[in-house]
């Protein structure tokens, strides 16, 4: 959520927030900044993480509610003057009619006569692109400023265009056309929902608007739409059609219809001040019967207890007063707590709890000197975690939420030895009832949608996901084991649906790599990862291509490729790879190292030697015995490649390696490194069997 400070300052008394108080009281409320950004004109811009369970912080006035609450500043709703109705009766202008109630909770439209639609002003044009709006004209643009000063988004339409002067809330029909704001010709399905006139679609509806009756310089009549939709709906259709814009992304994270009529008088003045034009009588409005205000009892010794602080009940009400919460008693020792509608995430009492803690602010949470033994995982993890998102992102994995629990047919294979699966006793869980001993099976099954669905990426399809696998030991009694998992799965690269078995060498060195690219973007690019050839702990795995993966003596899990068996158990065209790492153990490597040098004042002499081995000797190997032979001018080992054909051999393959020797008082002379270079090539001879390729 893009906020400017100048802008956000509009609804704060006393207004002179900075952006440095601005992130702190954020951040602390649980909204990091991702950046900060200076701007021209003076204003700064800061970049607010906003979790999908508050969308009623993707707004100006949703930020400055936080930010009145976390400062003790008032909090200043916009204020307008309503224009005068003087454009004759809405409902002679425009007829509307929802058919989908179930989807479209609440439309309301409201018509202005005698727009002139042009520049806007420039109060309004600084606005928008202190958030990155593009000024489009006058009528656009109190749209989109709605869309970021209250997170309701709206669409007008030009009267004159909309046959039969005529607007219905429909399902689409199957096949049916729409040529969207974007200039595309968008073909519809019959569970996407329209709003149509009497002859067509004319939006998509809670996504993107129809260019047949968009706003241009002649119109003169509009139709101002607010609305809300249901989450679901929108999130499909526009997912299907890869169509990202500001109204959908608040549309899938709940718009209250029961603000709608405040947001919508809200913009019918914004347009006529800018816009001019003579407002219509009345606002249509078609839905159903808004809900009643959500209201919740809090207990304050309850809160106390909890939070482990002693807060006065008359402090608990005023922290929950500043977020617009109604409180009032309801008995001795507890509050009638009603929920402002645009909190969907407040519906129990301990929501209400972390609310009070969260206001007060964190840092008041005492912390205990004895913590109960319990599984938890340390707060310092959520930066290892995003590093290790930036790094899998970067290498075109997707990142995946899968159902915790599977099938016995799907965990047996993933089960290792002297572990048995934990079964719930539930009845809604008789087809699933085990909890999952790893996640490659959800992945598996989430791989086989993606192929039923024709999905095809460069360098196939990436999966990633952080989740808790389960099992108990096969003992008696209970010996319940939980851990928390990086599941990693890639299809193995090559062109078409057969994959050779270079194809299948090629996919496992591509998954060593990316396990290596994530462990030293937690661990700094210093950190040494070995892989040493294993037997599968699980049966899921081809036994001669599965290896472990330390760093030092630490294990931190194992990758492989699926064995056919399991391949075709999920019906995969296309061979797999998969790993699993201990997140725990992952975490424990965060931050990353880093080492300064400085700059060297010789140059250095570079020697690489290709080695031709049997195909059984690991790379680690090499490396192993140039570490042992320290050669006392040798500043830098690498690993160049690997090479196998005609030229090496049956069962051979050459690896090249690269030495990079320096001094530190002298430009170096071949003659010194040449002894260095026959020692190694030497001892590559006698403990390898490796002959020097030329």
């Amino acid at each position: 959520m893009n906020c400017s400070i100048r802008w956000l300052n509009r609804y704060l008394s006393p207004g002179d927030v900075t952006a440095e108080l601005a992130e702190r009281v954020l951040t602390a409320a649980g909204f990091p900044i991702e950046s900060e950004t200076r701007l021209d004109s003076g204003d700064t811009l800061l970049d607010v993480e906003i979790t999908s369970n508050r969308g009623d912080c993707l707004s100006q006035l949703g930020l400055a509610r936080e930010v009145a609450a976390g400062t003790g500043r008032a909090l200043v709703r916009p204020q307008w003057a309503e224009p005068a109705r003087t454009g004759g009766p809405a409902s002679s202008a425009l007829t509307l009619r929802n058919q989908t109630p179930e989807v479209c909770p609440l439309f309301t439209a409201q018509v202005i006569r005698g727009v002139r639609v042009g520049p806007s002003p420039a109060w309004l044009v600084e606005l928008l692109a202190a958030v990155g709006q593009r000024s489009i004209n006058n009528v656009v643009d109190v749209t989109n400023f709605l869309t970021f000063e209250l997170g309701h988004p709206c669409h007008v339409f030009d009267l004159a265009k909309l046959a039969g002067h005529s607007l219905t809330i429909r399902w689409a029909k199957e096949g049916e056309k729409l040529r969207t704001l974007d200039g595309k010709d968008r073909t519809l399905k019959a569970d996407e929902l329209v709003v149509a006139d009497t002859a067509r679609a004319q939006s998509l509806a809670g996504v993107i608007g129809g260019a047949d009756s968009e706003v241009d310089e002649r119109t003169t009549d509009v139709v101002l739409e607010m609305a809300t939709w249901d989450p679901v709906t929108i999130r499909r259709a526009a997912r299907r059609m890869a169509i990202r814009t500001d109204a959908g992304f608040r549309f899938e994270r709940i718009v209250d219809p029961r603000e709608i009529e405040y947001a919508a008088r809200r913009a019918a003045a914004l347009l006529v001040e800018v816009a001019g034009g003579k407002l219509c009588d009345g606002i249509l409005a078609d839905g159903r019967p808004l809900k009643p205000a959500t209201t919740i009892t809090l207990r304050t010794q309850r809160t106390r207890d909890i939070i482990g602080t002693d807060i006065p009940d008359a402090e608990q009400a005023d922290l929950l007063q500043r977020l617009e919460i109604t409180v009032a008693p309801a008995s001795p020792g507890a509050l009638r707590c009603t929920i402002p509608p645009f909190r969907h995430d407040l519906t129990r009492e301990i929501d209400l709890i972390e609310e009070v803690a969260r206001t007060k602010g964190l840092d008041a949470v005492p912390i205990l000197d004895r913590m109960p033994i319990v599984a938890r995982h340390p707060q310092e993890s959520e930066s290892a975690v995003r590093a290790i998102g930036v790094a899998l992102g970067g290498l075109g994995f997707y990142e995946t939420v899968t159902f915790t629990f599977v099938t016995d047919a799907m965990a047996r294979p993933f089960l290792p030895p002297g572990l048995r699966l934990l079964a719930v006793d539930d009845e809604r869980r008789k087809h699933e009832p085990f909890l999952r001993p790893s996640v490659l099976p959800s992945l598996l099954a989430c791989r086989r949608t993606n192929q039923n669905g024709q999905v095809e990426q460069p360098g196939g399809v990436r999966l990633w996901e952080i989740s808790s696998v389960f099992a108990e030991a096969d003992k008696p009694g209970r010996h319940g084991i939980e851990n928390r998992n990086l599941t990693l799965l890639m299809d193995v690269p090559g062109e078409g649906r057969k994959r050779t078995a270079e194809d299948r060498q090629r996919g496992v060195r591509l998954l060593r790599g990316t396990i290596e690219a994530v462990v030293r973007a937690l661990a700094g690019v210093e950190t040494g990862v070995r892989i040493d050839p294993a037997n599968p702990c699980q049966s899921a795995f081809d036994p001669d291509a599965y290896a472990d993966v330390l760093v030092g003596a630490k294990r931190l899990g194992a990758f492989g490729l699926i064995n056919h068996q399991t391949q075709q158990a999920y019906d995969l065209e296309i061979p797999v790879l998969g790993a699993e790492l201990n997140l725990d153990a992952l975490v424990a490597l965060y931050p990353p190292r880093a080492l300064t040098h400085t700059l060297p004042a010789f140059p250095s002499i570079e020697r690489d030697l290709s080695f031709v081995v049997a195909e059984e000797v690991a790379w680690a190997q090499l490396a192993g015995l140039v570490d042992k032979a320290q050669p006392p001018l040798l500043e830098h080992l690498a690993f160049v490649g690997a090479y196998r054909g005609k030229q090496t051999g049956p069962g051979k393959k050459s690896v090249t390696l690269r030495l990079r020797f320096r001094a530190d008082d002298r430009t170096l002379r071949h003659e010194e490194v040449d002894p260095q270079v026959k020692t190694l090539v030497d001892s590559a001879r006698s403990a390898l069997g490796a002959e020097l390729r030329a």
